[in-house]
């Protein structure tokens, strides 16, 4: 049958994609009543959810997920687009804050987003006034993908205008929706809650120190000196991921705060996170509503949207959502973390019930359009519009996505610690195993510490945080670096014994080197405050003595260690003076001793060789010198063709390595070659901009999945661990400590690339008709 114009420009089916009820988080509950009201306003039209998980074990979603998505799996989100295209979905809508998308500032979102033949609309929860360069890339090429971004406030759609040259008519404002509560008297369910005759002040949500509750604890007792029968409700569990990195210090420390002012009888916690029905009764017995939060970037707030809907008096600190909606007197504002002037407001509504009623009536009044019935109908309007005006205009195939998957050409394996866990005790990580069992013959060292340091750093910012344990993780590895470091000396340790002796006072040059290279490299990456203060200090007394390093390893180690690190403080001087000496010393090497059948500082090959290539791009890189930048990259190009044979990784084999004038060894092939090309190969392509040196980079990360001599795998899914070597008669199935973090930084390396390859894809169009 032919469909008439009519017909085809209706709407079928709506995909959102956001977090979803059970996950207990605002965008969650917002994603669910969107589908809901849009659900029962329109009955034929088939709305379901596409679910960001922020654990690999997902949540018991009801029916209206059809798919998921973890958050930090990339795979993930091209396989979504597939799905959401072959079930032909009319329109997705998407939820959009950037912490709940993987990538560098959520851009794994955008490998979704440039495959997708349908419309899509943007609702944006944060719209950010001054954006780190990524977030503003990741905003401004979300806008190029959406036919519409949604707002909840005025102050956002300037935002977007202002700064990130959004076109006005590409932004639609609705409102965040309220469930439709009746207007009731505050006193009619006082008695179920035992708050009968009392005066009660409410704030509600997730707890977290940015919502500023110790402001108002602070100021109850100057309100309790007036109306002693005031009783203040916080209502809500701790944020999950609050939970996960600081437990529950911010409400003991609120309870304590309780306990300090004496008053425990005035302040009640309720732990919970409340289902609608019971958050109504909560909302209906409260007299007033406090929103104190303590800085102004609060674009919305669902709480504040549900206290005005419910009709409650409101006092709230002048955040841009608070300042817009409690204009014209619906509501109350006071200074930021000024308890004396919440105090005084609290005390002056809770004195004049004329002043609050009217204030109740005019925030209920403002908000009927807030109601999801109404707000559905906004998002209905909106669809219907971007579906129209992609029939009639046709979006051409844009080759972002292209792009992307030229760049990435196969989906990286799924990284595993259980291997890494294994071997690891409470001293710190063993350096052999036996098949995978940890050998404790062979006691610890201090080089594989510090890698799985690494490990544990750059996993906290590229995988999810649930499950994995990494922040705890990456404090057992740097303790262990603390209690390896001779103050004395200013050197470390390297080898240990399983009865904790150090088999040695003092380790090489080479195992000192990489000790910095992996500290400097956490230095940059680390967001725990105390582990990163510990790391830069510990850095900065273990360099002293790398700058009378002469072993060619050693110094190509320290320096890639001293890049990282100038990356974050570019400002420590003697830092630089080092960097300076030891980059000078590596490049005299290469130009004294290479020649140009040999680029080479050395008259052999041995291990982790392109680490020496690796330090003089990026430091010439930094340095502004192009001459060293060109030698590390002619090395580079040159060791990798010694190491490449039939279109794969061939590394040097350790078992007499390759003597100038000799024949290379082939066998044992280790996986700390296949990483350290890697590395490099990586490190050049960002800065040349070479695709070359990226497909080098995938090629070599391909030898641990079995494009090697033997065309068999190193890596093990089972375990997330790597084996020990390629061998001349098989694999040598042993997972020691130094192959499998070969093996994971790698994997990591490799996934930070894909992300920020996402990110820095070219600028795409703007809609036509927009």
């Amino acid at each position: 049958m032919t469909m008439t114009p009519k017909q085809d420009e209706e709407i079928k089916s709506i995909a959102v994609i956001g977090n979803y009820l059970p996950r207990q988080c605002g965008i969650a509950t917002f994603t669910s009543d969107l589908v809901e009201g849009l659900s029962s306003l329109s009955p034929n039209i088939d709305c379901w959810t596409v679910a960001m998980n922020d654990t690999f074990k997902g949540y018991p979603y009801p029916e209206k997920v059809r798919f998921e998505i973890n958050q930090n799996i990339l795979a993930d989100y091209g396989v979504a687009s597939q799905f959401l295209n072959i079930s032909e979905v009319d329109i997705v809508c998407i939820q959009h804050e950037f912490g709940i998308f993987g990538g560098a500032a959520g851009s794994h979102l955008l490998k979704l987003l440039g495959d997708l033949h349908m419309p899509v609309v943007t609702t944006l929860h944060t719209v950010l006034k001054d954006p780190a360069p990524e977030y503003r890339d990741v905003m401004c090429k979300l806008s190029d993908l959406s036919d519409k971004l949604v707002v909840m406030s005025h102050k956002a759609k300037g935002f977007l205008e202002d700064i990130y040259g959004v076109p006005r008519e590409k932004i639609a404002f609705i409102h965040h929706g309220i469930p439709d509560m009746p207007f009731i008297d505050s006193s009619f369910n006082k008695d179920k809650f035992e708050v009968e005759g009392k005066k009660v002040l409410l704030t509600f949500g997730l707890l977290s120190p940015s919502k500023g509750i110790e402001i108002a604890l602070q100021a109850l007792p100057a309100v309790l000196k007036k109306h002693p029968d005031v009783v203040y409700i916080i209502l809500g569990r701790t944020h999950p991921h609050v939970l996960k990195s600081d437990g529950e210090a911010y409400r003991i420390m609120l309870q304590q705060m309780v306990h300090k002012l004496g008053i425990n009888r005035h302040v009640i916690f309720q732990n919970s996170f409340t289902a609608l029905r019971e958050l109504g009764e909560f909302l209906g017995i409260a007299d007033l509503y406090i929103s104190p939060y303590p800085e102004e970037a609060q674009i919305t707030s669902g709480t504040l949207a549900y206290a005005m809907g419910t009709g409650k008096a409101i006092i709230s600190t002048p955040y841009w959502y608070a300042v817009e909606m409690l204009a014209d007197g619906r509501g109350k504002i006071v200074p930021f973390k000024d308890p004396n002037a919440l105090a005084e407001q609290i005390n002056a509504l809770l004195d004049n019930d004329g002043q609050r009623h009217a204030m109740r009536k005019k925030a209920y009044t403002f908000t009927r359009e807030a109601v999801w019935k109404e707000v559905s109908k906004r998002y209905l309007e909106v669809f219907k519009e971007v579906r129209q005006n992609r029939i009639r205009h046709p979006r051409p195939r844009y080759s972002y996505i292209k792009n992307v998957e030229a760049i990435t050409r196969f989906d990286l394996p799924e990284i595993k610690l259980d291997h890494l866990k294994a071997m690891t005790d409470d001293t710190g990580l063993f350096q052999h195993a036996n098949h995978t069992i940890p050998d404790r013959a062979h006691g610890y060292c201090t080089d594989d510490n510090a890698r799985a340091l690494l490990t544990a750093v750059l996993g906290q910012k590229y995988l999810p945080a649930n499950g994995f344990g990494l922040d705890a993780l990456a404090g057992h590895y740097l303790g262990f670096l603390l209690y390896a470091f001779d103050e004395k000396k200013g050197r470390f340790r390297n080898f240990m014994d399983y009865s904790r002796q150090w088999v040695k006072e003092t380790g090489s040059e080479d195992s000192h080197g990489r000790s910095l290279w992996c500290l400097g490299k956490a230095v940059a990456y680390l967001e725990n405050p105390s582990h990163m203060a510990v790391s830069t200090v510990l850095f900065k007394k273990a360099l002293g003595v790398a700058e009378h390093f002469f072993a060619p390893r050693a110094v190509a180690f320290t320096l890639i260690g001293l890049d990282a690190y100038l990356g974050k403080f570019c400002g420590d001087s003697d830092a630089r003076r080092i960097r300076d000496i030891l980059a000078d010393r590596l490049f005299v090497q290469f130009k004294d001793h290479g020649t140009t059948d040999w680029p080479w500082p050395e008259d052999g090959l041995n291990y982790a060789n392109a680490k020496l290539p690796q330090a003089l791009i990026l430091s010439g890189k930094r340095m502004q010198r192009s001459d060293m930048v060109d030698m590390g990259l002619v090395s580079l190009k040159w060791l990798l063709a010694v190491q490449t044979h039939d279109h794969h990784f061939a590394p040097i084999g350790s078992n007499g390595w390759y003597q100038k004038g000799e024949k290379r060894t082939r066998f044992d092939q280790q996986p700390i070659e296949a990483k350290a090309m890697v590395d490099a190969c990586v490190d050049a392509y960002n800065i040349t901009r070479d695709r070359q040196w990226f497909e080098n980079s995938v090629m070599s990360f391909n030898w641990f999945l079995g494009h090697n001599d033997l065309n068999m795998p190193l890596y093990d899914p089972r375990t997330g661990g790597c084996r020990d070597g390629l061998m001349v008669d098989g694999i040598n199935q042993n997972q020691g400590a130094e192959s499998t973090l070969a093996w994971l930084l790698s994997l990591l390396n490799l996934q930070k690339l894909y992300a920020d390859e996402i990110l820095n894809q070219p600028p795409l169009f703007q809609s036509p008709g927009y």
